[in-house]
């Protein structure tokens, strides 16, 4: 049923756009009086005697209350749906105790060349030597 109001929706939307862009502009009768209006009036007659006003105005509106109406109804549908959290968040993110990160060595993925210094052979190398990045060296 959401999907249906949903695509019920967009068509009024759509359909009110539409309505509102054929219609007159408040400025189009002044053009009018001084001889505009489209050659002749042309465009008033597709719609009858009185013009697309009536049949324009009247149609917007019908489609402006179907619009209005839709939208209190998927209000109301999406304010009374079950939730299981109060949060979008909460449902979104996972909390840091459940998160899990483990190290997976590459196997077979030899290491740039440059980068990475190679590891100490005996006790001899001066790589042993190095101490720990949190204990200060001693004083020459």
């Amino acid at each position: 049923m959401d999907i249906i109001l949903l695509v019920l929706h967009v068509v009024l939307s759509l359909g009110i756009i539409t309505l509102v862009l054929l219609q007159k502009g408040a400025g189009a009768s002044a053009g009018a009086a001084f001889g505009g209006g489209g050659g002749g009036g042309g465009a008033g007659s597709v719609f009858g005697a009185s013009g697309s006003a009536n049949f324009l105005s009247k149609t917007t509106a019908i489609f402006a209350i179907g619009f209005f109406l839709n939208s209190l109804l998927l209000a109301y549908l999406a304010s009374n749906r079950d939730v299981q959290t109060d949060s979008v968040m909460d449902a979104l993110v996972a909390p840091a105790s459940e998160i899990t990160t483990t190290r997976v060595p590459a196997e077979g993925v030899p290491a740039p060349e440059g980068l990475v210094p190679p590891a100490p052979v005996g006790e001899d190398s001066s790589v042993l030597d190095v101490p720990p990045a949190d204990v200060p060296a001693p004083a020459e």
